[in-house]
C-alpha cells in the first residue's frame, strides 16, 4: 500500500511544506467574458454590450469527427471523417428593462421575418460573431489578461428558450440560447494559435529543434 509520502510524490507535491514547483495554476471557471458582434440590430448596439454583462454561464466549443470504418482483411481500422462543431449554450439573465429580450428578439427577427414569414436572403444578413475569453486578474485598476480566446464565426441562434416562471422562487429569469456556428479558432492572449480552428497545424506554430547540417 502506497504511503502518504508516495502519494504526494506522485502528485508532484513535496511533503513537509517544502516548495512545490511542478503544479500548474489552473484556469478558473468564473474568470471569463463573452462578447457579441453584429448581434441583433446594429453591431455595437446597447443590447450587445448588455448581453455581455448579463451572461450567467457558457459552454466552450465542442468538436466532433465522424468515424469512418475501413474493413481490412479479418479486422477493421478507423479514420477521422468530416468534422462538425457542436452547438453550445449560453444562459443569460433577463433584465427588467427588457434590453436582453429586445436584443434576442431582434436577432431572431433577422433570421426570420415572423410577420411576413420571409427568410433572409443569405447568412450574411443575420449571422453574428462571438468570442469567449478566459481571463486572469482584472479586479483592480488594470484590465484583465486574456489567457485563452475562442473566436466563433458564422453564428446564429438555433434555439431561444425563454424558460419558466415560478411563484415559489425569487431567482432571476433566464434566457437560454443555443448557438450554432461555422468555425471556432482557439488562440492565446497574443492571438497565437494554441488549439483548433486555425490554418495549418499546431506543429507548424512550434519551432522544430535544430537538426544540424549533415556532413559526408
Amino acid at each position: 500500500m502506497a504511503s502518504a509520502s508516495d502519494t504526494l510524490k506522485n502528485l508532484s507535491v513535496k511533503p513537509e511544506g517544502r516548495e512545490n514547483v511542478n503544479l500548474l495554476m489552473p484556469k478558473l471557471q468564473y474568470r471569463f467574458r463573452v462578447g457579441f458582434t453584429n448581434f441583433g440590430i446594429g453591431s455595437d448596439a446597447e443590447g450587445s454590450v448588455t448581453l455581455t454583462r448579463q451572461i450567467i454561464d457558457v459552454a466552450r466549443p465542442q468538436l466532433q469527427f465522424a468515424k469512418i470504418t475501413v474493413p481490412v482483411y479479418n479486422s477493421q481500422i478507423y479514420l477521422a471523417g468530416k468534422h462538425s462543431w457542436q452547438p453550445l449554450q449560453v444562459n443569460i439573465r433577463d433584465d427588467a428593462s427588457g434590453v436582453v429580450s429586445k436584443a434576442v428578439g431582434a436577432q431572431l427577427q433577422r433570421q426570420l421575418d415572423f410577420f411576413e414569414q420571409a427568410s433572409s436572403a443569405s447568412g450574411a444578413d443575420y449571422k453574428f460573431a462571438m468570442n469567449i475569453d478566459i481571463l486572469d486578474g482584472g479586479n483592480g485598476v488594470k484590465d484583465p489578461v486574456i489567457l485563452e480566446q475562442w473566436e466563433l464565426a458564422g453564428c446564429y441562434l438555433e434555439q431561444a428558450n425563454y424558460n419558466q416562471l415560478n411563484y415559489a422562487t425569487s431567482e432571476a429569469v433566464q434566457i437560454a440560447l443555443t448557438v450554432s456556428y461555422d468555425n471556432a479558432v482557439q488562440t492565446d492572449g497574443a492571438g497565437a494559435l494554441i488549439g483548433v480552428g486555425g490554418p495549418g497545424t499546431i506543429a507548424d506554430s512550434v519551432s522544430a529543434p535544430d537538426q544540424g547540417t549533415a556532413t559526408g
